[in-house]
């Protein structure tokens, strides 16, 4: 088959540090404009943390297996 030869020129470089340069430079500003936003929600997203871990993470806890009355798991060890 044929073969592709990918040459890169000496601009991919420059730009990707321009781009780099670039992005830092919005960072900063976005940063230092929308501080004070940013760090006064930060209590309301602890709070919206708490339900969201509740419903994420309840999975391995044995919920909806019964009352307990029933014979116990394979990988009970009583």
């Amino acid at each position: 088959m044929g073969e592709h030869r990918h040459e890169h020129s000496p601009m991919a470089g420059r730009a990707k540090f321009a781009w780099i340069v670039f992005a830092s430079v919005a960072a900063f500003y976005l940063w230092t404009e929308h501080r004070a936003h940013l760090l006064g929600v930060l209590p309301f997203l602890l709070l919206l943390a708490c339900p969201l871990m509740h419903l994420f993470m309840h999975g391995g806890h044995g919920h909806g297996h019964g009352n307990g009355n029933g014979p116990p798991d394979k990988g009970d060890d009583q």
